[in-house]
């Protein structure tokens, strides 16, 4: 085995930084005036962001003054979840068991503190939010009642992929606002909001190979929701603080390099993907792929979750073992990393008696290779012949 090998399989949890981000966020650093000040350097900052906010907003199919720029995703989610509730009167929220911890930790608080009814819509046997109980939750409620949909659109976790556009049909027949947490899917998916009724997305630059810091919210025009930070008016009064500039000309840069070569470096992508599923069935017959790991058409191109027939006492052997050889890989989201629950998400859709079994993320990406994945399933078989 090589021991000075490095592969990095956990681009769910972040992605590497293009060369050409790297550059334009170089070069936007000498841009140092405030773009909040009216001098020329100021406005010469604020051109900067204006530029990159309408690009992003042209790709998706919206207006400039609909995109706010946020530290991450998830302070869009805190931003849209709770701006929602507090501005248009929202009193019931209806979410999954899988979504990340940014939308369930900030749905329990707003939960705790607005006294709010929160619904959990069932999945079905792969761990996708079951529509036809969707359509019945929402059914449920009273026509003055106001109710909120927070839905996510590529699971962090197992990747399946939502069908949104089933999901906006229900929400729209009940008049329900619809929030979808796209962290996943930006710069991986194209996303028309010209043509889909979502209401609020939010996304995360570090997920489409752009720089860690900086996200955004899309809030639909005409949505009154007001800052979630106080103190300035930036961001058309949506979120008081200094922009980032080269982190926001990085976002931009990542964005339209991932969108411009979508194509391209998806089919890369996804031939990987199905290489690996290919490959570790052949080595290790007795792993299981989970959720749509193992659908091309239902399930991420980059995301692949499988358990591993051992204990899970020896996952975090395993994954020191993989580590030690130069292999990077996690057990679920990288912001629970540590919880001695494990993964919410793998207990919500799999039987009690396998909770206790080693379940592995490998998250791919178009800095991966066909020789990386044939050495990391080497590695894998070293761990469970040892």
């Amino acid at each position: 085995m090589n021991l000075d090998k490095k592969v990095y399989f956990d681009n769910a949890a972040t992605t590497p930084m293009r060369a050409e981000v790297k550059q334009a966020m170089c070069d936007a650093l000498s841009f140092f005036g405030n773009p909040s000040s009216t001098h020329n350097f100021g406005r010469s900052s604020k051109a900067l962001i204006e530029k990159a906010r309408k690009n992003i907003a042209k790709e998706l199919g919206v207006t400039a003054p609909e995109i706010i720029f946020t530290s991450c995703g998830t302070e869009a989610i805190n931003m849209i979840l709770k701006g929602a509730v507090r501005d248009l009167g929202i009193t019931q929220i209806i979410t999954s068991p899988t979504e990340h911890h940014a939308v369930l930790n900030t749905v329990q608080s707003i939960e705790n503190e607005y006294g709010i009814r929160v619904s959990l819509v069932r999945l079905n046997s792969k761990g996708t939010p079951d529509i036809e109980h969707l359509n019945r939750l929402l059914s449920e409620f009273l026509p003055d009642e106001k109710v909120l949909v927070s839905l996510m659109l590529v699971n962090n976790e197992i990747g399946n992929i939502l069908p949104v556009t089933k999901v906006c049909e229900i929400c729209q027949k009940y008049k329900a606002y619809f929030h979808c947490d796209a962290v996943q899917a930006v710069g991986h998916y194209p996303i028309d909001l010209s043509s889909l009724p979502i209401d609020f997305i939010s996304a995360s630059a570090h997920k489409f190979y752009g720089p860690k810091g900086v996200g955004f919210a899309f809030i639909r025009k005409g949505l009154p929701i007001k800052s979630f930070l106080f103190g300035g008016e930036q961001e058309r009064g949506k979120r008081a603080g200094t922009e980032c500039i080269h982190n926001i000309v990085g976002m931009e840069e990542a964005f339209l390099l991932a969108y411009q070569h979508l194509d391209k470096e998806r089919t890369y992508i996804e031939g990987l993907k199905k290489y690996f599923i290919e490959k570790i069935r052949q080595e290790i017959p007795s792993i299981r792929l989970n959720g749509q790991s193992d659908n091309l058409q239902e399930s991420a191109y980059t995301i692949v979750n499988l358990t591993l027939p051992v204990d899970e006492k020896k996952a975090d052997v395993l994954l020191i073992f993989l580590d030690m050889r130069g292999i990077a890989c996690s057990r679920g989201s990288a912001c629970q990393s540590g919880s001695p629950q494990g993964s919410h998400v793998l207990r919500a859709i799999l039987p009690e008696k396998e909770w206790n079994h080693a379940h592995i993320r490998f998250s791919f990406s178009i800095f991966n290779t066909i020789e990386e994945i044939d050495y990391t399933i080497e590695v894998l078989k070293e761990f469970l012949n040892s």
